[in-house]
């Protein structure tokens, strides 16, 4: 009667097994590491670099346990932080602002493990050791590129189709477009209908009003996240940091998690700063730069200041009007002019050299500025003379800037732009002894909790309690070897889930115990208590977990940040204690009872 045919048994036995071998590499730990990334794409990570780098820290005195060379990086291993941070510090200095050298952790996990895809659990900030952002993006500003963006399209179209126009001006919601007669009206209406075929163009009085409907301002402020999130994982990538967590929280909020990293200032300048490039034509006449020197800037027209080569800042007045953005650049390295000085040279992709040709072309003999905006304010970097058409899509940005902020300003150019500013709502920092710290308390909360839990189950249940416990301990087994398994980040409230969950596993085993006495107490022999015992509790087992699972479902689904972290082990954690506490604890029941005749059970 309570008896399993062999193949349970080989079941039990192989998933035990399984979880074992992929829950193993958690104890081998992690050595201090260093990792070396190319800043540049045309400096190359390669065997070369790597013996390069192993000189430097031969020759510095630094003894390397182990080297890794993958495609994007090259990764030294050490046997402390001692002699990891000396070795930061040397390969820094040695191979200069070509590379970029992060502090790493690698697993300890024998080669043999990793070759069957067991891998330690991810740790997340809080038990790694890092910094962490909480990033609220600028929708108005999002919105207000995207039309200043839009009234520079119709001025390209416009003069491409030789249709004459008035002012152009970007209001707080639409773009309006001054024509002189109906005539015109229509032909730039329909001209326009081909292009901005996402916007609502009406006609009002000789004067286009272009808009975004409710639908396409919503999937504007989406696509600005997005595109804010994608630029931030392309500057995470270029400081080289190691398992960056970048992802969107609410409607336009951005969490970042830089493990590892300690220097907040740093991390602060490249995630915050918001440079793009505009190329705008300057306004030589001498009345109107006097008129806004005294403080009536013309209408259409900014006053902004342009570096000086000896340090000093001149005003200048450029026209409004963009005619090229930094949305255009395919790859910008930091490099030297013909006058061996500081330059950020550019590539342009084929519209952006389309346009820029056709500019210098047009415009021969008028200045032309390359003005850098960060956070909603422009400076000009250079203004040269336009002395010839300029085609092939390379642009050259120099002026008085140094090495360090031309390469600064590449990798903000090439990392791409940002759709709108954001804004610092919250910062931790969080050191590597303090990560320490929480795993070690998490380990001993779970492990005196489990302990607290055994106890007790045996006393109160004797041999069945003992069964329970070993149960409790297959469920541990089992949910640390899936979260490995799935590369589930494991964070301080994932701990906390792991020791609710042995809570709430050990719940069903106290529905099974109760369910077979109440089977003795009505008269039962002990075979068949046992037998109705496990059947009858699994119903009520079963709705339990159901119940609790979709309530964790729920967490993971609409949860963020520590939520989700706790939901994942919370919602692995019911499907292994489910497993665990019924199917493997009848199978040790029946182990010691189901293969001879009794006429008492130890429960």
């Amino acid at each position: 009667m309570n008896r399993y045919p062999i193949w349970k048994y080989l079941l039990i036995i192989l998933t035990v097994a399984l979880a074992a071998l992929y829950t193993l590499p958690n104890l081998f730990g992690e050595s201090p590491a260093v990792q070396i990334a190319s800043v540049r794409a045309t400096v190359k990570v390669d065997a070369a670099l790597q013996q390069n780098a192993e000189a430097i820290l031969k020759s510095g005195g630094v003894k390397i346990e182990d080297a890794l060379l993958d495609v994007n990086s090259v990764k030294f291993r050490f046997k402390d932080t001692d002699v990891q941070l000396k070795a930061k510090d040397l390969l820094q200095t040695k191979l200069g602002d070509d590379y970029s050298v992060a502090l790493n952790l690698l697993s300890d996990t024998p080669s043999w493990l990793t070759r069957i895809g067991a891998k330690p659990m991810s740790l997340g900030l809080d038990l790694r050791g890092g910094v962490h952002f909480l990033l609220e993006v600028d929708m108005k500003a999002a919105v207000d590129k995207a039309l200043e963006k839009t009234a520079g399209d119709v001025r390209r179209e416009l003069k491409e189709k030789k249709i004459r126009y008035g002012r152009i001006v970007a209001t707080r919601d639409s773009v309006e477009v001054q024509l002189r007669d109906e005539e015109t009206t229509q032909a730039a209406a329909k001209a326009l209908r081909q292009v901005l075929q996402q916007r609502q163009i009406d006609i009002r009085d000789n004067k286009i009003v272009i808009s975004y409907s409710v639908a396409a301002l919503q999937q504007l402020k989406n696509d600005a996240v997005k595109q804010n999130i994608t630029t931030l994982h392309n500057r995470v990538n270029e400081l080289g940091v190691a398992e960056p967590v970048i992802q969107q929280q609410g409607e336009g909020r951005i969490v970042v998690q830089l493990p590892g990293v300690q220097d907040t200032s740093k991390a602060k300048d490249i995630l915050g700063r918001t440079a793009t490039l505009e190329v705008r034509m300057v306004e030589d006449d001498q009345a109107k730069m006097s008129e806004a020197l005294n403080g009536n800037v013309p209408a259409g027209f900014e006053l902004l200041s342009e570096r000086g080569n000896d340090g000093q800042n001149r005003p200048i007045l450029l026209k409004k009007e963009v005619e090229l953005t930094g949305d255009n650049i395919n790859d910008a390295q930091a490099g030297f002019d013909d006058q061996n000085s500081a330059a950020v040279h550019i590539n342009l992709d084929s519209t952006g050299a389309a346009i820029f040709k056709t500019l210098t072309k047009e415009s021969i003999g008028k200045r032309m500025a390359m003005v850098l905006v960060e956070k909603g304010k422009g400076e000009v970097v250079t203004a040269p003379v336009i002395r010839s058409e300029i085609g092939g899509g390379r642009v050259q940005i120099s002026g008085s800037m140094g090495v360090a902020e031309a390469n600064d300003t590449a990798l903000l150019l090439r990392a791409g732009s940002l759709a709108a500013p954001m804004n610092i709502v919250e910062e931790r920092t969080i050191g590597p002894s303090l990560g320490k710290d929480n795993i070690s308390k998490g380990f001993h909360s779970t492990l005196y909790g489990f302990l607290a839990i055994a106890v007790f189950m045996m006393v109160y249940y004797r041999v069945f309690g003992v069964v329970s416990a070993i149960s409790l301990a297959g469920n541990l087994l089992f949910l640390l070897a899936m979260l490995s398994l799935l590369g589930v980040t494991l964070t301080l409230p994932g701990i906390a889930a792991i020791a609710l969950t042995l809570g709430m596993a050990i719940d069903s085993n106290v529905l099974i115990n109760e369910r077979i006495r109440e089977e003795l107490r009505l008269g039962m022999t002990p075979q068949a208590a046992i037998s109705n015992g496990y059947e009858h509790a699994f119903a009520t087992i079963l709705d339990s977990n159901v119940t609790t699972l979709i309530a964790g479902l729920a967490l993971l689904i609409f949860g963020s940040g520590a939520v989700r972290g706790f939901a994942w082990v919370h919602c692995i954690g019911i499907l292994t204690s489910m497993y665990s506490a019924v199917f493997v604890s009848r199978g040790i029941i029946n182990l010691i009872y189901g293969g001879r005749r009794v006429s008492t059970l130890a429960v």
